[in-house]
């Protein structure tokens, strides 16, 4: 199917609307097609982005699916549609809300302690005519637990502008100016709107169902949604680059995907967006990897944002382990543990990519690399604090512990394989990434005897990874079972493994840059050369772009990481967002949009460069 006859946007098209709780994505023609109530990993309510019939929300002008611009109102995640008609023009204003925090102050153990600002569980939409006089229509048709119950509508009150949808348990509120009316399982209005008039939608999940008392009330509410992100955004440090608006836009972004009640952050917004066009490689993504947490506290820290870097370690230290003491890979965004996978066979998927997974069951399997992520994520919060939490040490000794007990043994690696266990090098070099920042702890801590163990088992991870994780050509390998590339050892610059000045790194450099990529994008790896369990091709994933882009910063060669880097900023979304991968053939974003990974490791790209500079600056 050609983009073209496809009934569904390009990923890359649709905006992101956050309140720190869930999510919606916004098409080009004013459509809500995504949207999941309350939280990011509740059942959608608005699904047509998974399938045409599975619920959608349009606000805007009656027969005009094509706006002039969109952006977002500047240092926010508020969006502004400007649409012009044959009648004149309108603008739309698009927010999931930020109001005071309402409720007791309370701590659980998965409940970070209330802030100033909470969500509204609103979607409140304003739409203005600027010019001339243009009918304005509303649609909403949601379709519970991901399409399969449509609404079921009451009208409520005497002036047929609040109705009721309920089904599979759950109820929703919309309030309108509009006059409603009811059309099986959508409710809809029309009204001509002259210059200076304005009308307002909003639909309420939250408790007791509160919409907005009128107009003023729901420009208030978009209102102080823009100064929730513009005050959180001043916090930030960014610095006076011509990166800048990139990194606020991910800075934004990373805030978005974070789940204010625990700190985590899920990994994209949605589920089952296809990494192959039509293809199976499609996942679900609404919850933590513990992976991303060492990326995740890198990009928060080097942008100032402490408080959120806490919040992220806390839930860390809140997540209940393995009877070995490890961690899973990854977690519920309430630090649940059971993310058992099952499939939705009566949804097309998008442009028909199937199965849609909801659930991941990745989440038991054997991932090495998770130790060092964590122990990373420690040592980078202690050494910014100044500070190691009594109650983070035990979770330092298991991870450590456990890194010692497994590196010699094989796993799914980084990327999550479904075939079988290998001694991937990645694998290895997070246990030497784990074992040296325990060593660092507990030299901090004074014990001397845990410090030199680790630090003597760190050195053995490292002999073996250079013993049997070379290739003949002098660069590391996928696994020890192979000679095939894998963008993951990119990591061996990113954790320090080894110098940049180190003849094996840059040829691993070298290798990458030039045989594991598309058009300058980087691979993952070379589908046909990895058991991975699955079938078809995927996109150059963008993460390990940027990697690479890092990688070439730490080896000194500063005009290749700069190219690359601004091909990079030039293939973002219209609205600056990124998905999982971007197909080179066909110019398109690919897989689970926007992606958290994209972002922080952008952000750890942006900062390398920056600094580069600034030390040529200096001289030094």
């Amino acid at each position: 199917m050609g983009l073209s006859d496809s009934p569904f946007p390009p990923i890359a098209d649709y905006a992101f609307l956050s309140d720190c709780h869930t999510g919606a994505l916004v098409a080009p023609d004013g459509s809500v097609d995504w949207l999941c109530a309350p939280a990011f990993d509740s059942p959608s309510v608005f699904g047509n982005l998974l399938d045409r019939g599975a619920g959608s929300f349009r606000f805007g002008p009656y027969g005009i699916t094509q706006p002039t611009a969109r952006t977002y109102v500047p240092g926010t995640n508020v969006l502004t549609t400007t649409w012009h008609t044959p009648g004149g023009w309108v603008v739309v204003h698009d927010a999931l809300t930020m109001g005071p925090r309402h409720g007791p102050d309370t701590v659980t153990p998965h409940t970070r302690p209330p802030v100033d600002d909470d969500a509204d569980h609103l979607l409140v939409r304003v739409v203005e005519c600027v010019d001339g006089a243009v009918e304005v229509e509303l649609v909403c048709e949601p379709a519970f637990d991901y399409g399969r119950h449509p609404a079921v509508w009451t009208l409520q009150g005497e002036h047929g502008g609040v109705a009721d949808a309920s089904a599979a348990g759950q109820e929703l509120r919309l309030g309108t100016s509009l006059l409603l009316g009811v059309e099986g399982s959508a409710v809809r209005g029309r009204h001509v709107l002259e210059r200076g008039e304005r009308a307002w939608c909003a639909l309420s999940w939250a408790e007791g169902l509160e919409l907005p008392t009128g107009l003023e009330d729901a420009v208030a509410r978009i209102e102080a949604t823009v100064q929730f992100w513009r005050r959180w955004l001043g916090r930030a440090r960014i610095p006076d680059h011509e990166l800048r608006h990139p990194l606020e836009r991910s800075a934004l972004t990373i805030k978005g995907l974070t789940y204010m009640p625990t700190g985590a952050t899920v990994a994209a917004l949605t589920t089952s967006l296809p990494e192959t066009p039509g293809g199976e490689r499609n996942w679900d993504y609404r919850y933590t990897w513990m992976r991303d947490a060492t990326f995740t506290l890198q990009a928060l820290h080097y942008l100032n944002l402490d408080w959120e870097a806490d919040e992220f370690i806390q839930f860390v230290a809140d997540l209940e382990p393995n009877e070995d003491g490890s961690l899973q890979i990854m977690y519920g965004i309430d630090g649940r543990r059971d993310l058992t996978e099952s499939t939705r066979d009566d949804l097309t998927g998008y442009e028909g990519a199937r199965p849609v997974r909801i659930g991941n069951g990745a989440f038991d399997q054997r991932q090495n690399d998770v130790y060092g992520a964590v122990l990373d994520s420690i040592h980078l919060h202690t050494h910014r604090s100044k500070h190691l939490s009594r109650r983070l040490w035990p979770l330092v000794e298991h991870q450590a512990e456990c890194a010692l007990a497994v590196w010699r043994k094989p796993d799914q690696g980084i990327w999550e394989a479904r075939g079988e266990a290998q001694h991937y090098v990645s694998s290895k070099l997070m246990c030497w990434v784990a074992l040296d920042r325990a060593a660092r702890l507990a030299g901090i801590r004074d014990d001397e005897e845990r410090e030199a163990r680790w630090s003597t088992a760190a050195e053995e991870v490292r002999a073996d990874i250079l013993a049997h994780g070379v290739s003949e050509a002098g660069v590391l390998r996928q696994h020890y079972g192979t000679d095939a590339l894998d963008a993951s050892t990119l990591l061996a610059a990113l954790f320090g493994f080894l110098p940049g000045t180190d003849p094996v790194l840059r040829a691993t450099v070298d290798a990458i840059e030039s045989d594991l990529t598309e058009h300058g994008f980087v691979l993952r790896y070379r589908t046909e050369e990895t058991d991975d369990g699955l079938t078809g091709r995927e996109g150059t994933f963008l993460i390990c772009s940027f990697w690479l882009v890092s990688a070439l910063a730490h080896v000194g060669e500063m005009r290749r990481a700069r190219n690359l880097m601004d091909r990079l900023v030039r293939i973002q979304s219209p609205l600056g967002l990124y998905a999982e991968e971007y197909d080179t053939e066909r110019a398109r974003h690919l897989g689970n949009f926007p992606q958290a990974f994209s972002h922080l490791a952008l952000i750890q790209a942006a900062g390398r460069l920056v600094l580069a500079e600034r030390i040529e600056e200096l001289g030094i």
